[in-house]
C-alpha cells in the first residue's frame, strides 16, 4: 500500500444514506487526510478530519468555488429517486445540478478523480425506454467529458446498509434480508455501502482500467491494496 499518499476529498450528498456511508469510511480510511462536506444543512458528524461548508443553491457555487479548490477526488452522493417526481424535475435534479457542480469542481481541481453514484440498468446509449435510465446515462457520458483527471461511474444495485448510521432508508431495514442470498445469486448487484466508501477510495489511489464501476467491480475494489 502507498501509505505515502494522503487524500483530500469532497463528498456531497451526506444527508442521504449512500453520503453518509460513503463519508463513514473516508473518515476511518487511513490514506484520507481531510474530508470537505458540500451540504444545504450540517451532518451532524463531527470528526477531526472533517469539515462542512453550507451553501445552499448547488446550482451556483461561484460564491464558494474557491474553497473547493486544491482537492484530490470528489464522491458525489448527492441524488434523488425517479419515483413520485415528473420527467423534468428528475432531469434538473439529475443531469443538470450534477453537471453544474462538476463543472465547478473541473475548473478548480483539473486533476480531481470525480466518483459518481448512478445505478445499476443505466443506459449509456441514452435510446432505451426507460427515462431514468437514459437521464442517468446521459449525465455519465457527459462527466467523462469533463476536463478532470478521471471520472468513474458508479453503478451499484442493492447496498447494504452500514449498521448503526441513522440516514438507512426504512426500504432497506425491511428487505435487508435479501442480501445475503443475492449476494450469491447476483453478486454483480449486490454490495455493501461499506464496500461501496472503500472502493471510492481504492479507486482514487489505483489507476483503474474501467470508469464504469459495476457491482463486481465494487467489491474487488473494496478488497484492493494501494
Amino acid at each position: 500500500m502507498n501509505e505515502l499518499r494522503q487524500l483530500k476529498v469532497i463528498v456531497t450528498g451526506a444527508s442521504g444514506m449512500v453520503g453518509e456511508g460513503v463519508l463513514h469510511e473516508c473518515l476511518h480510511h487511513p490514506q484520507v487526510a481531510r474530508v470537505l462536506v458540500i451540504s444545504r444543512k450540517p451532518s451532524g458528524v463531527s470528526h477531526p478530519k472533517l469539515t462542512e461548508l453550507i451553501h445552499h443553491d448547488f446550482l451556483e457555487l461561484s460564491p464558494i468555488a474557491e474553497q473547493l479548490r486544491g482537492y484530490d477526488a470528489c464522491y458525489f452522493c448527492l441524488g434523488v429517486s425517479s419515483i413520485g417526481i415528473s420527467q423534468d424535475a428528475y432531469y434538473h435534479l439529475t443531469y443538470t445540478l450534477t453537471m453544474r457542480v462538476a463543472g465547478v469542481l473541473s475548473e478548480q481541481n483539473s486533476g480531481m478523480v470525480f466518483c459518481y453514484v448512478s445505478g445499476a440498468g443505466t443506459d449509456s446509449t441514452e435510446k432505451g425506454r426507460r427515462a431514468w435510465a437514459r437521464v442517468k446515462g446521459k449525465t455519465e457520458n457527459d462527466l467523462m467529458k469533463l476536463p478532470f483527471g478521471k471520472v468513474y461511474a458508479f453503478r451499484p444495485g442493492f447496498i447494504r446498509p452500514t449498521k448503526g448510521l441513522k440516514n438507512t432508508h426504512t426500504f432497506y431495514r425491511f428487505i435487508n434480508w435479501l442480501y445475503p442470498v443475492g449476494r450469491i445469486i447476483q453478486p454483480n448487484y449486490f454490495c455493501t455501502l461499506r464496500e461501496l466508501g472503500q472502493a471510492m477510495v481504492n479507486v482514487t489511489l489505483l489507476d483503474y482500467p474501467r470508469q464504469i464501476i459495476n457491482g463486481k467491480d465494487i467489491i474487488r475494489l473494496a478488497k484492493s491494496s494501494c
